[in-house]
């Protein structure tokens, strides 16, 4: 891969992460304001995922266990009317992935992914999300020329009260990784997967 590609794909990640930096500036209250984070939550979260060769690019079947510490920050309360009534939040999401198909290895990441929850119903709060972040691989996956990568993801899940203040939920998401051609080759790794988590 050429210096010059090299370059944009860097200059493209800082751009990403400043763009992020200004949403979140944008989301905090004016000055003199208390930054409120009295209604945030933290979650852990467990599941399974699996690449599906052939969707998209995708050539490796890749079975992970995830394993994700999430933090829920709320922005926007009371958003809307109706069925559609809810509240916008800011999931920051470290997830490791134990990659236990085709060898023992792992993966690690931040994730940045904007969230609405829907609260109509007063115990069943359905909620879509999507976002991305860096991830670094240690695992020697054919196809996938480089450590450092990117990813994005979108999903849906719904949460459901428990005794004792907890959250429950249950989610399905799309997982892309790829290094967007900084180096060759560029498999990308196209997975569903699917997590259980609780708030505590």
């Amino acid at each position: 891969m050429t210096t010059i590609r090299r370059v944009r794909y860097r200059v493209g990640i800082v751009a990403c992460l400043l763009v992020w930096a200004a949403g979140i500036e944008l989301s905090l209250p004016l000055p003199g304001a208390a930054f409120d984070t009295s209604r945030d939550s933290w979650w852990l979260l467990g599941g399974y995922g699996q690449s599906v060769p052939g969707w998209g690019l995708t050539e490796e079947r890749v079975q992970t266990v995830d394993g994700v510490l999430r933090y829920n920050h709320l922005i926007f309360d009371e958003l809307g009317s109706g069925w559609y009534r809810g509240f916008h939040s800011i999931l920051l999401e470290v997830p490791v992935h134990l990659v236990v198909s085709p060898e023992v290895s792992a993966m690690v990441g931040v994730n940045f992914l904007a969230a609405y929850t829907f609260t109509a119903d007063e115990r069943w709060h359905p909620y879509i999300f999507g976002g991305g972040g860096p991830v670094y691989s240690f695992a020697d996956i054919e196809g996938m020329g480089a450590d450092l990568n990117g990813n994005y993801q979108f999903g849906a899940g719904v949460e459901y009260p428990l005794s004792g203040g907890r959250r429950f939920l249950v989610e399905c998401r799309f997982h892309h990784i790829s290094n967007a051609g900084s180096e060759d080759p560029n498999v990308p790794l196209n997975s569903a997967k699917f997590l259980l988590g609780i708030r505590f």
